[in-house]
């Protein structure tokens, strides 16, 4: 991977790996079967797992371990994003979960139990996230951010994104009877976004996912109640879900100029 591909040039080779999605690009197939090797940290890029039997067998097999300068991503992972940063304007379904009220939960808790939940929501979203070919670009604060390439999670990735946002509910405890363990509010939509890897050829790189899309979905998170999944139109279009009879709401959201509309989902209905 630490190479570009003949007369290729590194928008070129990002916009491959983040678009092939009929048929998987080699990174997408690699990644798509590290998923099923436990166990996180994993590499934000390949999902190369870092630790337990998982991370001795991709040590071993495909010399992957944790990058010295950032270990958020492997060794192979970070060579070619260092040296060939840069990235693509794409079409993508982005992911964003937000525990709702943290504030109030850090102060009934106290900082040590508090970090443990922080810890425990962490790891459930990764693995959820992971599972349905999602990218995790953020782990930060109280929020989760995942993102859904054709290149990596295949024709069907806005689809893809709304059921792990369901999923992501399920797995807290929403819509069981005990009720969830953490209040969790989620945000899908679709939409244009740079991706790919910031930052300078001698220095710290960072995956990310960049613009009007990104910023939108953030919104959402931000005011979708315990237990929502507030799915924008655009985002139930490129899906192809049926609406359902499913409450609609029309959105002013900070920093936008036209509302967005939303249909709610829930982890069970």
């Amino acid at each position: 991977m630490a190479e570009l591909a003949k007369d290729m040039t590194v928008e070129q080779a990002w916009e491959m790996i983040m678009t092939s999605g009929r048929e998987y690009t080699q990174m997408g197939r690699m990644r798509h079967l590290l998923k099923f090797l436990p166990r996180n940290p994993r590499c934000r890029i390949c999902n190369a797992p870092f630790a337990g039997l998982g991370g001795a067998l991709v040590k071993l097999f495909y010399g992957k371990q944790p990058a010295r300068a950032n270990p958020l991503f492997c060794n192979d992972c970070e060579v070619f994003a260092s040296k060939y940063p840069g990235g693509a304007e794409i079409e993508l379904a982005m992911v964003f979960a937000d525990i709702r009220g943290s504030t109030a939960l850090a102060e009934k808790l106290g900082s040590r139990e508090f970090s443990r939940l922080i810890d425990r929501f962490f790891r459930v979203a990764t693995d959820v996230l992971i599972h349905s070919d999602g990218l995790i670009e953020k782990l930060i604060g109280d929020e989760v951010t995942g993102l859904y390439v054709p290149g990596f999670a295949g024709p069907q990735y806005t689809r893809r994104a709304v059921q792990a946002a369901r999923q992501l509910l399920e797995a807290t405890g929403h819509g069981s009877a005990a009720g969830p363990w953490v209040p969790v509010g989620v945000g899908v939509h679709h939409g244009k976004a740079f991706v790919g890897a910031v930052g300078s050829k001698d220095g710290i790189v960072d995956f990310t996912a960049l613009g009007d899309a990104v910023n939108a979905t953030a919104r959402l998170a931000s005011v979708a109640g315990p237990g929502e999944v507030l799915v924008t139109e655009e985002a139930i279009l490129k899906a192809g879900l049926e609406p359902d009879g499913r409450e609609h709401r029309l959105l002013n959201l900070k920093g936008r100029n036209a509302p967005i509309a939303v249909r709610v989902f829930s982890a069970t209905g």
